[in-house]
């Protein structure tokens, strides 16, 4: 599974480039980072005889990689600690310093856990588990569809020009509610969830001639 994420990661990104990635302590991630961000180098000679030494599968240069260790007893969390595995701590700390952030892999477990609150066959503790891979990728499109399409984000909403009365009593609105999709210019309005269950999506890949 960590192959195939780094490898959807991979796709979507320039050739040649790697972003800075921050995971928790699976070990996994660092061999499928190494398998899709590696080259082979060819170490030097240290003895004028006998044979040459062999290549060696090894990062790219650029390539920034920090795990965010935690130790956790009795269901407590008692130490973090971080960890650069690939690249520098001050190359790490340049790339994060431009956002304001730190080493920390708080947005991924903020992503984790909305989807265990939307969708019942990830939650911990349930009687509602998905018993096949097809059912439980159904669902989580279902719910990336919501999320991106119909559900209002506060941190993405925007200023209105000047308040907008309310029809009761409460005070004048302003601010517009804006979901990722209306903010990266998809749509210009939120959608229902009525319409996204009667959307019809087109075939793909589209006909030539569209």
């Amino acid at each position: 599974m960590a192959q195939r994420l780094v490898h959807q990661v991979a796709q979507v990104l320039a050739p040649d480039w790697a972003p800075l990635f921050l995971t928790d302590g699976f070990r996994e991630y660092l061999t499928a980072l190494l398998t899709h961000y590696g080259h082979w180098v060819q170490p030097p000679r240290r003895q004028a005889k006998g044979p040459g030494p062999k290549p060696r599968w090894m990062p790219l240069p650029h390539l920034l990689y920090a795990q965010v260790i935690k130790t956790v007893r009795r269901r407590r969390l008692v130490r973090v600690r971080h960890r650069v595995v690939f690249g520098t701590l001050a190359a790490v700390q340049q790339v994060l310093a431009a956002c304001g952030w730190q080493i920390n892999t708080a947005f991924i477990e903020r992503v984790n856990l909305s989807i265990r609150q939307h969708v019942a066959a990830v939650g911990r503790r349930v009687s509602t588990l998905c018993k096949g891979e097809d059912g439980l990728r159904q669902q989580l499109v279902l719910y990336h569809v919501y999320y991106n399409f119909c559900l209002p984000h506060a941190s993405l909403r925007q200023p209105l020009p000047q308040p907008v009365p309310t029809h009761g009593m409460g005070s004048a609105k302003t601010w517009q509610p804006q979901t990722p999709a209306m903010a990266a210019g998809l749509t210009n309005q939120g959608w229902s969830l009525r319409e996204v269950l009667l959307f019809r999506v087109p075939p793909w890949p589209q006909p030539a001639g569209v």
